[in-house]
């Protein structure tokens, strides 16, 4: 391993241990920022919150001496030099925190969401580790690389934005007006390199529906997590009867135990069963992950196995309204797989309602972007990486060369979008090395 570079590592951990609460300090200030997305303002497309979190991050930027430019409150830009080489995109948006009803409790939450709290070696707060936590981590890579006299020769960009996660209008919006540098990646996957994203189906469906056995239905909310408890009306007694399971994302169903497949395992056995259910029991068996049973099935030596997940199955004025969640193979295009779900379910008696997502996302493992980063991972962790293909969808998804770096590591599980977020002492710390390592190596 080159000498310079170990040395370059070491005085980067010694730095970071030695400004650690000036660190936490920042966080502070960025995590107690409501920034999920609100009601449109003037000038603030995302609501107040959004409009706030950017404002800190060009005065981040500012202090750092980059040159700043605020995209209309979708996104702020943080330049050094005159032509970047690489960019590095981070959201300061976040998901919302729920509060339990009639009360000022938020729900599952132990340490105040909306503040940055050390305890026993873990920072807990809303945006810990999606994605506060990560762009502080960035900036405090660039103040570090500055201030140990490790100024890059090639200029960087940072690009915060502000709509991440409320559908990434922000980054639509900044292409327009200033295009990314030749390099790009986000803080807002995993390590060591994830260069490999699945595409994606999100697809809604209903048909009419009035006391099919079960009546009321109620189970999933949202379309792209595993739900992790059913409830229905047995309309023969007219008792309630719930089945509990294990919540994941949708993108993971393998690490979940799904409530409504459970229900509709039962419920397409019992007398009279309702043809729609006995259809969807057909069609999404209970502990089946791939869609086999929908005729998918597909993978590739890439990115692996797709998954295929019935997340949603409400009854709502008549009709019985469900929605599924499907991440296919490179080797798949959106068209495909699009086209035989919708004919399956037409097939069963429902009417698609909305159908929609994204192609899958690849940048070659021999590029120079990801053999630069696989390179930092092994000088500071000291382990081998290999690039890796999820079926979650990054930041820089739909950004043609784009790749995600960190910030968390495949073995953790910082209930990102849940309560108790987190990120651990030890990963930011190493999050901040390995950033500037990153822009050292790509720009120096």
């Amino acid at each position: 391993m080159n000498n310079d570079k170990c040395q370059l590592k070491a005085r980067l951990e010694a730095y970071f241990d030695e400004h650690f609460d000036e660190i936490i300090n920042d966080l502070s200030q960025i995590m107690s920022i409501d920034s999920s997305l609100g009601s449109p303002l003037d000038g603030k497309p995302f609501g107040e919150g959004s409009a706030r979190a950017l404002e800190w991050g060009a005065a981040q930027g500012k202090s750092l001496g980059l040159s700043v430019k605020n995209f209309d409150n979708y996104a702020v830009s943080l330049t050094y030099g005159d032509t970047p080489v690489l960019g590095i995109l981070s959201h300061l948006d976040t998901v919302p925190v729920k509060r339990s009803d009639n009360s000022d409790e938020w729900i599952g939450w132990k340490h105040e969401p909306f503040a940055c709290t050390v305890e026993d070696g873990v920072i807990y707060g809303r945006g810990a580790i999606d994605d506060k936590g990560p762009s502080a981590a960035v900036l405090w890579a660039v103040r570090a690389l500055f201030e140990l006299g490790e100024k890059p020769q090639k200029g960087f960009r940072i690009i915060f934005g502000g709509n991440e996660e409320g559908g990434c209008e922000d980054i639509a919006y900044y292409e327009k007006l200033e295009a990314f540098p030749p390099m790009l990646f986000t803080p807002d996957g995993s390590f060591p390199v994830l260069n490999c994203e699945k595409g994606m189906v999100h697809i809604t469906f209903s048909a009419p529906y009035e006391n099919g056995g079960y009546f009321p239905i109620r189970c999933g909310d949202v379309i792209n997590a595993v739900p992790e408890l059913c409830k229905a009306i047995n309309a023969a007694d007219g008792s309630e009867e719930i089945f509990e399971g294990k919540a994941s994302h949708g993108s993971r169903p393998e690490n979940g135990d799904n409530a409504l497949t459970k229900f509709l395992d039962k419920a397409a056995k019992a007398p009279g069963a309702h043809p729609l259910i006995k259809a969807l029991n057909r069609l999404f068996p209970h502990g089946e992950f791939d869609g086999a049973s929908c005729g998918f099935g597909f993978s590739d030596e890439i990115s692996g196995k797709m998954t295929c997940a019935l997340t949603m199955l409400n009854t709502a004025e008549g009709r019985l309204c469900g929605g599924a969640d499907i991440r296919f193979p490179i080797d798949r295009t959106y068209e495909e797989i699009s086209g035989i779900i919708t004919d399956k379910l037409e097939q069963a008696g429902f009417f698609v309602d909305e159908c929609s997502g994204m192609q899958p996302h690849y940048v070659p493992a021999d590029s120079e972007l990801v053999r630069t980063l696989l390179d930092v991972y092994e000088l500071a962790t000291g382990k081998k990486g290999e690039p890796i293909a999820e079926g979650g969808i990054t930041y820089v998804h739909n950004t043609e060369g784009g790749v995600a770096f960190g910030a968390e590591f495949p073995w953790e599980n910082n209930n990102m979008h849940g309560a108790e977020e987190h990120i651990s002492v030890q990963t930011l710390k190493l999050n901040m090395v390995m950033y500037a390592l990153a822009i050292a190596e790509l720009c120096g």
